[in-house]
């Protein structure tokens, strides 16, 4: 019974056991089956999630396009409303370039057509002081543009046109005026001249009336000169008014690594502008033109052995990135009017040199030198009528040179000094001719540019020669420039 009891007990025992082994099994497939379930419910969130994310995202990106689609579509309409706002030019040949705003430097167009446009200006020179000499216009001061008296002197007002005449030429013309002595107004045409800007091979021509391109200072006008007067030695050669006639002359720059520039001008060479050549002179008492004493004639132009012909090499070599040489060989070649047979040579050099700091402020300081000599030969004819007996034929020589440094020290402000000398034989005709005698002059200045459309100069001269003496004089050169000349450099 009791066994029984037992067997019972056992077996009761074993089945619990089983049935809570079981009940353990069941319920750890049921948390795996909860896990697993609750993981694949996370993931599909998480996908779902991530497809709101996305979705979202290429919407916000889809808006943005969109957003600046519309700003450039509404600044492309702000844009094309304001160019439709604007007035309709008038229909022409060609587009023309947008005109910057104008300035006081800017040249003043008073015409246009097209491509060609013409400049003005308006040029003047003035000066003031006084001389030991009481007329320093007689021996003293013998260039046209020079001092005329003691007091105030107005000797160049300039009016100067320039432009473009079509695609192949371009125009100048320069027309002076000055007061005399008695202060009444004398006009000229310095020059007028056409200039070719297309020809090939790097020629240019140049034809009218114009300076010959005879060394440094023959060319330039008065108003870009150094000193308020014309060199001595520039006088002799070619007289108060410089070297220029009617004519024509060829340029051609070379094909060489450095600058070099060859010149030939062919030129009319009759009158007072071509001092040493065609000059039929001023009359004597008894109003004969006379030329170095002897009786002018005039012998026409029968062929080019009587044009005048002024060759010219000029190069230019940068010695360093501040200093520059410029030389040249120049020449002058004709008949003059004393004799059929009399002919007329110059022979010239000049040199040019110049220093710039590299850290220049508008172009200061700086240092330059110039420098020219010049060596005549003049033939002059035989005058048997000529007062006292009559003239033999004889050569007169005349030879000399002028050197000026430039100091730009400060901006606005440059000091110079020039030292000249000048000699030539006696001529028979004329022992005391103002043009042959020996001849020195010194000149420092100062200039002061209050802007590049004015100066002022003060200049002080001691001059000493062999007909004239020592003579001192103080000189006061006001300048002012309307338009469009060349602006003087700082």
């Amino acid at each position: 019974m009791r066994f029984f009891r037992w067997s019972v007990c056992a077996g009761a025992f074993c089945l619990s056991a089983s049935l809570l082994s079981a009940q353990v099994t069941n319920e750890v497939e049921d948390l795996k089956r909860q896990l697993r379930a609750a993981t694949e419910n996370f993931e599909k969130a998480m996908k779902e999630q991530h497809q709101v994310i996305n979705a979202l995202t290429q919407r916000l990106d889809e808006m943005q396009k969109r957003q600046t689609a519309a700003d450039e579509k509404q600044k492309l309409a702000e844009q094309l409303a304001g160019e439709l706002s604007k007035p309709v030019p008038l229909p022409a040949p060609a587009t023309p370039l947008a005109s910057p705003a104008w300035s006081a430097s800017q040249p003043l167009t008073i015409a246009r057509a097209g491509s060609a446009y013409m400049n003005i200006s308006f040029d003047t020179l003035m000066t003031v002081g006084g001389s030991t000499a009481g007329d320093p216009s007689a021996r003293l001061q013998l260039g046209d543009h020079d001092p005329i008296k003691n007091g105030f002197s107005l000797r160049n007002a300039e009016i100067t046109l320039d432009g473009a005449v079509d695609p192949y030429f371009k125009g100048f013309g320069n027309i002076v005026l000055k007061l005399d002595k008695n202060n009444e107004t004398a006009i000229e045409l310095e020059e007028a001249y056409l200039q070719s800007t297309s020809l090939p091979e790097n020629l240019q021509l140049k034809g009218g009336q114009f300076f010959a391109g005879f060394g440094r200072q023959n060319p330039q006008h008065p108003h870009t000169w150094a000193f308020v007067d014309q060199p001595i030695v520039l006088n002799r050669a070619f007289g108060p008014e410089g070297l220029r006639s009617i004519g024509t002359q060829l340029s051609w720059l070379v094909p060489v690594p450095f600058y070099t520039e060859a010149f030939l001008g062919v030129f009319d060479g009759q009158g007072g502008t071509a001092f040493n050549f065609r000059n039929p002179g001023d009359p004597d008492a008894s109003g004969v033109n006379r030329f170095h004493g002897r009786r002018t004639i005039d012998a026409g132009l029968s062929g080019p052995q009587d044009l005048v012909y002024v060759p010219r090499l000029a190069s230019s070599f940068e010695l360093t990135e501040q200093q520059t040489l410029v030389a040249g060989l120049s020449g002058a070649f004709g008949p003059n009017d004393t004799g059929l047979r009399s002919r007329t040579e110059v022979y010239g050099a000049d040199v040019y040199w110049k220093w710039k700091s590299a850290n220049a402020s508008e172009g200061f300081p700086f240092v330059s030198f110039q420098s020219e000599v010049l060596f005549t030969r003049a033939g002059a004819g035989a005058d048997p009528t000529a007062p006292g007996g009559g003239l033999a034929a004889e050569n007169l020589h005349d030879w000399g040179f002028y050197g000026q440094v430039l100091w730009g020290y400060r901006p606005h402000w440059v000091a110079g000094l020039r030292g000249e000398y000048a000699n030539g034989n006696t001529g028979a005709y004329d022992a005391s001719d103002i043009y042959r005698g020996q001849r020195t002059r010194i000149s420092p200045n100062l200039t002061w540019f209050p802007s590049e459309f004015s100066k002022l100069r003060l200049q002080y001269n001691y001059d000493d020669g062999e007909y004239l003496g020592q003579q001192h004089s103080v000189w006061l050169q006001l300048e002012f420039l309307l338009g469009a000349h060349g602006a003087h450099k700082f």
